[in-house]
């Protein structure tokens, strides 16, 4: 059977994430190690937190992250699990995966910060995570920060909130998602089902 993992690098909200991946059909268990990882057919990294202890706790796993995107094992991040696949962050120091090129950059303007709440997805670029999902969907974001690509190519969705964002994030098996799916009632699933299906593919 094949099996997704979450890896914890010491973040929040991980049982609810469990939960609901679970009600996906998602096969999925907590990892803390890169053996953990190594053994895993899909990878998902969590969203509460902050990036700087979160890029110390992903060192030791760095390589076997990599390696397994390599080979075509899906990975999925959530919030600042998004936020990690790029190669900087304004929150804090340190250098992040780098799947994406870009950098992370904090909220501005007059609204209320963090950004909390049900705020709705707009398509800018197909992508199989959002199969059977209807533009204009609400999701629940929660975050004070938002990603940057360089490459517009890559983004999946976008989000207005002050400014207009990228929302979500995919290029080949790498998927990223600002807002918590976990948290998004029946549009999450859907969401978390379709990452099932690549799953198990």
């Amino acid at each position: 059977m094949t099996k997704a993992v979450i890896f914890d690098y010491g973040v929040g909200n991980l049982l609810s994430l469990k939960c609901a991946l679970e009600k996906a059909g998602v096969n999925v268990s907590i990892g803390t190690s890169w053996q953990d990882l190594s053994e895993a057919d899909a990878m998902i990294l969590p969203g509460v937190g902050s990036f700087t202890p979160a890029v110390k706790k992903l060192e030791c796993v760095r390589e076997v992250i990599h390696a397994k995107v390599a080979e075509g094992v899906p990975l999925l991040g959530i919030c600042l699990g998004l936020q990690l696949f790029f190669e900087e962050s304004a929150e804090g120091s340190g250098v992040g995966l780098g799947f994406f090129k870009g950098k992370v950059i904090r909220l501005q303007g007059d609204l209320k910060i963090p950004h909390v709440g049900w705020n709705t997805i707009s398509f800018a670029n197909s992508c199989e995570l959002f199969d059977g999902i209807a533009d204009s969907a609400y999701v629940y974001f929660v975050h004070s920060f938002y990603s940057v690509p360089t490459d517009e190519g890559v983004v999946c969705t976008k989000t207005t909130y002050g400014t207009t964002f990228a929302s979500a994030v995919a290029d080949k098996n790498v998927f990223g998602l600002q807002f918590h799916p976990e948290k998004s009632g029946d549009i999450g699933l859907q969401i978390l089902r379709n990452f099932a299906i690549m799953v198990t593919r």
